[in-house]
């Protein structure tokens, strides 16, 4: 019962993500239908606080700035690779393509920094986290059973 708790919990964190807790609960035993709903819901859970925390932040920041636009902001690689994707794909590609590079989290975040709805990013959201916990829970499935049946002696 810990354990799933865990997945949970540890599916919330933003370094850890659906990603890499559903394969390793799954390679350590664990029902998989569980880990997908636990890890599903505990990201979820901390991607909706974090799309409603950002979207007060940049109401309260334009407010306050009247809208100025930094051209000091640091372009790490990470926002980089994101605002890239938002100029070529819109909210649905950012968050779609989020989880599995750069997560979540970050994906929610820039969204709404870039300008989209709090609505459309939870709806897109909640779909892109949605098909890479299918993903990522089929994948580790089919690739335990994969490597159980390969013979790794030499």
């Amino acid at each position: 019962m810990w354990d799933y708790l865990l997945v949970f919990l540890l599916a919330a964190v933003p370094w850890f993500e659906i990603g890499l807790i559903i394969p390793v609960s799954i390679l350590a035993g664990m029902n998989a239908f569980w880990v997908a709903i636990l890890a599903f819901f505990g990201n979820l859970l901390t991607v909706y606080l974090l799309i409603v925390f950002f979207d007060r932040l940049k109401g309260w920041f334009f407010r306050k700035k009247k809208k100025e636009q930094s051209d000091q902001e640091e372009d790490s690689g990470r926002y980089a690779r994101a605002n890239r994707m938002w100029d070529k794909y819109g909210v649905s590609g950012l968050l779609l393509a989020g989880p599995f590079l750069t997560g979540s989290h970050i994906a929610a975040g820039a969204a709404i920094v870039f300008g989209a709805t709090k609505t459309k990013t939870l709806y897109w959201s909640t779909i892109s986290l949605g098909l890479w916990t299918l993903v990522f829970t089929i994948g580790s499935i089919y690739g335990l059973g994969w490597l159980t049946d390969v013979n790794l002696s030499i």
